[in-house]
């Protein structure tokens, strides 16, 4: 099966979605999506953000936790004892109901977790997005499921044929290019993302104890989080040490916490970008990715960057091409993100722009 980036899946989906809400009448023939990869690398968090990035509902069904009757109803006798009705859970969305947004996503969760009866009582729900004669799923939202491989050391059970061939099945994996261009995009610390750049590889690395912390693109956020609150609180750097050895395990700390020793050796990117000081280009790569990742950052959090330009191109144009290009990607992909129109017209107005572009390919 091909496997695609955590990017690609999420066009598809949006994809999907697009389609739903153009042909509302056809919303039965709309294939759910069935997102398959490794835990930790963002499966449940990019369907999460598209949801935000839409402004849709959101509903998060960790089937492997319910029973039964979450799904199909709870079945009451009728007063007169002829037969049973069935009260359908209210965390389904009803369509007319004021307090349910008229477009969604319903996210069946860790799915490959679930045993057989739980698997079976989703059937309906997925394939005719309907409960009997008792619920239809509204036509504005989108059923999409996500779980792990059996090969993945996870909690994971082999998913019927009957279940299987009500998806449209994606397999994703981790890709360091998108992750960096989405951390960047959020704001990660620049130190991880300075060794991420550094060594591609850590980013994901189910190798050594499984039942401890290893590298992940969801453990990697942890650290990123770590990191700022350690600068904030003073830590220690021992303690932080095993802070960070928790989340990624023993081996990807010790590279890690390395870099960070090497990456505080580097110039003072603050007065290079303000002219105080003259540019040096590092000879070790982990310093010039930590240098890179550190203009980048500090050139966001400046009130007026554009102020930093004339430093920005003394840096830039003193690295070989290949980097001056990296980091004409970070810069713009990060103003870009932020609205920052001044900046990236600023930027293509330079004098020096055109020296760079010629040098680049953009």
């Amino acid at each position: 099966m091909n496997v695609t980036s955590i990017t690609k899946a999420k066009k598809i989906l949006q994809h999907q979605l697009d389609i739903l809400w153009d042909n509302p009448e056809k919303a039965e023939m709309v294939p759910p999506l069935m997102i398959w990869g490794p835990p930790g690398i963002g499966k449940s968090t990019f369907i999460r953000n598209l949801c935000k990035e839409n402004e849709i509902g959101f509903i998060d069904v960790r089937l492997a936790q319910r029973e039964p009757v979450d799904i199909r109803g709870l079945p009451v006798p009728r007063d007169d004892r002829q037969g049973i009705d069935w009260i359908v859970s209210s965390e389904w969305p009803r369509a007319g109901n004021k307090d349910t947004p008229e477009r969604g996503i319903i996210l069946f969760d860790e799915i490959t977790a679930a045993d057989s009866t739980l698997q079976v009582a989703a059937y309906e729900f997925i394939l005719d997005r309907r409960l009997g004669q008792l619920y239809q799923v509204p036509d504005g939202w989108y059923i999409v499921a996500a779980g792990n491989r059996t090969g993945d050391a996870a909690v994971a059970r082999t998913m019927s044929s009957a279940l299987a061939n009500r998806f449209c099945h994606l397999e994703v994996a981790s890709n360091s290019s998108s992750w960096l261009d989405w951390a960047l995009v959020n704001n990660l610390d620049p130190r991880v993302t300075g060794f991420i750049r550094y060594m591609p590889q850590k980013l994901f690395s189910m190798e050594g104890n499984k039942e401890r912390g290893w590298p992940s693109p969801r453990s990697w956020e942890r650290v990123a989080m770590e990191l700022e609150l350690a600068t904030q609180k003073r830590l220690d750097d021992d303690l932080l040490h095993v802070i960070v050895e928790g989340l990624i395990g023993e081996g990807a700390a010790l590279e890690f916490m390395a870099f960070l020793q090497w990456s505080g050796k580097i110039p003072d990117v603050g007065k290079m970008l303000a002219g105080e000081i003259k540019p040096t280009i590092p000879k070790r790569p982990d310093q010039r990715y930590a240098m890179l990742s550190a203009i980048v950052h500090n050139m966001r959090q400046h009130e007026r960057p554009e102020e930093l330009l004339n430093g920005f191109f003394d840096i830039i144009l003193k690295f070989p091409n290949d980097w001056a290009q990296l980091m004409h990607h970070d810069i713009t992909l990060v103003m870009d993100s932020e609205g920052k129109e001044d900046f990236l017209e600023a930027l293509l107005d330079h004098p020096l722009h055109e020296e760079l572009e010629n040098r680049i390919i953009v």
